[in-house]
């Protein structure tokens, strides 16, 4: 692989345009501008041959370039940072185009990284080095003009200008117009599944310059790296890349297809899917016919210990359940979300990790900001009411072990407005933190104002100010 990656990243002979004077700003921001337009014209690329050369023009590489640079993330297998992108680019442009044109450009493999998931298994990425994010990119760009005009209006996941908030919107309505049975479908381990011949078959009907399908076709086969372990891909689009989840929309596009053909009601995000309908006999009756068009035409796995024609109140989708009042469809926010939600405030509110209360608190404003935003279009004003108040108590813990001395707890009590005894009786007292978070001593002190004013978000507080009504 050593020597792969050299003869890829050797460096190109110096570029006279270099020797120009240019703030690191402009040159930064024109990375590739030295490309030549190779005569691009107007025409429909689709149908012919020119789409590789819209996919390297300068303004296309650019715009992947800043994409790329503010998305940030870590490095792959070449361990090379997005902060040396750059020179690597200004230094290397010509040769890398030139190889990309002529179908010498061979990817490098990704480097696996393994997030944990909330059942306890592990959700295998791959991260591309830089340069390849670069590519990718450049390529996610053109295609996504030519796809987009192609997707479902009901899909929703990781496509512009759409949303899981629009896609829960679409469920509440097809709830409010009677469709109450939903069925649920797990695709078991989609991205790492997804069959490659199939895939390009797909993406043949479309892009019709082979010397792009053959790019993503090397995207596909170029292997993972574990550790210093090699591994060859013959099947999967690795997550973790910025073409990845388009590849993704493009494969399940045909089930969206599928399913309108069929007249169904559905919506997708991702690989996550309610198709729902009106009876529970239908439901069992369409479940069994889309499972086999998945499994028989697109090549993928359902799982079906996951998958299930169930009522939408005890449907889990894109962290949210359903249910109807007075004939509306409604949104809750399902049990599974508010327990990972109180875990992560747990990790966060922990003295183990040694933060003072400045950052803590930031990022407690941080993750409950991001939280509420995301479950605002939930009915959830008692739930967070009373989430509140255990983490006011947990907080009320943390501030108690900080104080830490018998000393410095009479001292700040009687600050607080505790009279001098009780204020020596409660510091000395061998009761346990948690049992102590909850007593009068600290409600009166500790008070909920004090704790707002010193900064502390409350989440009934920050839902009230931006749930939406409907």
């Amino acid at each position: 692989m050593k020597e792969r990656k050299q003869k890829i990243f050797a460096s190109s002979k110096t570029c006279p345009q270099k020797d120009r004077t240019a703030s690191d700003g402009y040159v930064e921001g024109q990375t590739f501008i030295w490309i030549t337009e190779n005569n691009l014209t107007t025409n429909d690329y689709r149908l012919g041959n020119g789409l590789l050369e819209h996919i390297l023009s300068p303004s296309n590489l650019n715009s992947a370039y800043k994409q790329v640079k503010r998305n940030k993330g870590a490095g792959g297998v070449d361990k090379m940072e997005v902060e040396s992108l750059k020179d690597y680019l200004v230094n290397n442009k010509d040769r890398l185009i030139q190889s990309i044109q002529q179908g010498k450009y061979r990817p490098n493999p990704v480097r696996r990284v393994l997030i944990p998931k909330e059942n306890g298994k592990q959700r295998q990425l791959g991260i591309p080095t830089v340069v390849d994010r670069v590519i990718q990119q450049s390529i996610a760009q053109k295609l996504t003009s030519i796809y987009e005009p192609q997707f479902s209006s009901h899909s929703y996941g990781f496509r512009p200008k759409r949303s899981a908030h629009g896609a829960l919107r679409k469920c509440r309505d097809y709830i409010t117009q009677g469709y109450v049975y939903a069925v649920d479908i797990d695709l078991e381990r989609y991205f790492d599944t997804v069959n490659h011949s199939k895939l390009i078959e797909i993406l043949s009907r479309t892009i019709k310059d082979g010397r792009v399908v053959s790019l993503i076709h090397k995207y596909l086969n170029a292997g993972v790296m574990d550790e210093d372990h090699y591994e060859e891909t013959h099947e999967g689009v690795p997550q973790g890349g910025p073409l990845s989840p388009l590849l993704g929309n493009i494969l399940l596009n045909e089930l969206d297809r599928e399913l309108e053909s069929r007249g169904h009601k559905f919506v997708r995000y991702a690989d996550d899917m309610v198709i729902l309908c009106k009876s529970r006999r239908s439901a069992h009756r369409t479940m069994k016919s889309i499972v086999s068009f998945i499994e028989e035409k697109l090549f993928l796995t359902v799982n079906r210990d996951k998958s299930q024609v169930a009522h939408v109140k005890d449907v889990k989708f894109l962290g949210y359940t359903f249910y109807r009042y007075r004939g509306e469809g409604r949104l809750r926010i399902h049990p599974k979300s508010v327990e990972k939600m109180k875990a992560k405030i747990k990790r966060l509110t922990s003295r183990s990790n040694g933060w003072g209360n400045e950052r803590r608190k930031e990022a407690l404003s941080q993750y409950i900001k991001g939280w509420v935003q995301y479950f605002k279009l939930a009915d959830m004003q008692k739930l967070l009411i009373k989430t509140d108040a255990w983490y006011r108590r947990r907080l009320r813990m943390v501030i108690w072990k900080q104080w830490k001395r018998i000393k410095t707890k009479v001292a700040n009590l009687i600050k607080l407005g505790i009279n001098k005894y009780k204020a020596y009786e409660w510091a000395n007292t061998r009761k346990g933190y948690w049992h102590i978070a909850n007593s009068f001593i600290l409600s009166r002190t500790v008070t909920d104002q004090r704790l707002r004013l010193a900064g502390y978000v409350f989440l009934s507080d920050y839902y009230k100010a931006v749930r939406v009504e409907y």
